[in-house]
């Protein structure tokens, strides 16, 4: 029996992982301080259990869950929490958590579980055990030889006329992600997780991963619409998720199999600067992420510039932008915005010949009044005495 024991918390990891080790010796347990590190386990080793906190680093637990289904649909799931809230509970159940325990744990609720699941397990047919088994393989197999063909790889004498059956027209999808100096085992997860989760909902297809930094998704679908859509979709999910740069992008429909390997080389290198949509700048290694968006800010400041909107201009999650944000400028997103306003306001003012009116116009601002009050407050002025103050000094 394998378990991973998923929480932040290190007494509890250890206090969990003692308890079923004395329980069942020959037990493999393994322990995660937080999502990016449970994801890398489940990618490298063959787990049976997980047992995972809700609020944890990276990802919350029910997320991490949800998202793990399809890629890891044999796992058996205990959420564990500190908070008694019955909608925790209620999402839990409807996600398929076999059990929801409340910190603090006792000893014997947590061994009740436990041996429940594995009696659950084991008591699972050898026959839908390995009906299971070999239809997995067989899915490993079919990816694995996609993954070399479209890669352009040799795949010696494998025989491709099945995908070529399945596939007589297809779209091809592509991820990237910015390079980083970490390991990426949440991000590259995620990204297989959702885009599988789409294909599936909008048509027969897979996903391969090419490299640590690219995947790539082929379905069958119905037409350009729908391609655009998922796209869309992805995007969206991925700017919820993800901390790193991303760009994704779609390709078909195509009905030459033979073609894939240059396709896959194409959108790949489309997609290496990392072009931010509407920002005309490219996302290149060596370029803080926060540049780009406060070039993206002083271009369209006059705009309605909301923080999610310049965050999914950099694919990062509002969040965590905001966080950057303020390390990088020392100043909060909205005062930056404000101040950069009000700066440009400033020099409008000089202008005699511009009403109030226009001059908010100009820099965001569709209420005068609102715009007067915002500069009282960031200049200790109205709009108006500034000016006649600039006209005095100006004598």
């Amino acid at each position: 029996m394998n378990i991973l024991i998923a929480d932040d918390e290190h007494t509890i990891r250890q206090g969990i992982g003692r308890t079923i080790h004395q329980a069942w010796p020959d037990s493999c347990i393994y322990a995660a301080a937080s999502t990016e590190e449970a994801a890398g386990i489940l990618a490298e080793h063959p787990v049976d259990i997980v047992l995972t906190d809700i609020l944890m680093p990276g990802m919350d637990g029910l997320e991490f869950m949800r998202i793990s289904k399809r890629k890891h649909p044999h796992l058996q799931w205990v959420v564990i929490s500190a908070h008694s809230e019955f909608q925790y509970a209620q999402k839990a159940v409807r996600l398929g958590a076999k059990d929801y325990l409340l910190k603090p744990i006792g000893k014997k609720k947590l061994l009740e579980c436990v041996e429940t699941l594995a009696g659950e397990a084991q008591a699972e047919s050898e026959r839908v055990r390995d009906g299971k088994l070999l239809k997995s393989n067989l899915g490993y197999l079919r990816e694995a030889v996609f993954q070399r063909y479209a890669l352009g790889l040799d795949i010696g004498k494998l025989d491709i006329r099945p995908f070529v059956e399945n596939y007589p027209d297809f779209h091809l999808f592509m991820v990237s992600m910015g390079p980083v100096q970490r390991k990426n085992h949440l991000e590259h997860f995620i990204i297989e997780n959702v885009l599988s989760e789409l294909l599936d909902t909008a048509g027969h297809g897979f996903v391969v991963s090419l490299d640590r930094y690219s995947l790539l998704g082929i379905a069958r679908l119905q037409n350009e619409v729908e391609a655009a859509k998922l796209i869309d979709q992805l995007n969206g999910h991925l700017r919820r998720y993800l901390k790193l740069p991303f760009q994704a992008a779609a390709s078909g429909p195509h009905r030459d199999f033979a073609g894939i390997p240059d396709t896959a080389a194409a959108l790949r290198n489309s997609l290496e600067g990392n072009l931010a949509p509407g920002s005309g700048e490219c996302l290149k290694e060596g370029v803080h992420t926060v540049d780009v968006a406060l070039q993206y800010i002083r271009a369209h400041f006059t705009e309605d510039l909301s923080l999610e909107r310049v965050a999914s201009v950099v694919f990062l999650n509002p969040v965590y932008f905001s966080q950057l944000f303020k390390q990088k400028t020392g100043q909060g997103y909205k005062d930056y915005v404000i101040s950069l306003r009000m700066e440009q306001a400033k020099k409008l003012l000089l202008d005699p010949q511009l009403k109030l009116v226009d001059i908010a116009d100009r820099i965001g601002y569709h209420d005068v009044r609102h715009f007067t009050q915002v500069f009282r407050r960031k200049c200790g002025m109205t709009p108006t005495e500034y000016r006649s103050g600039m006209k005095t000094e100006s004598k």
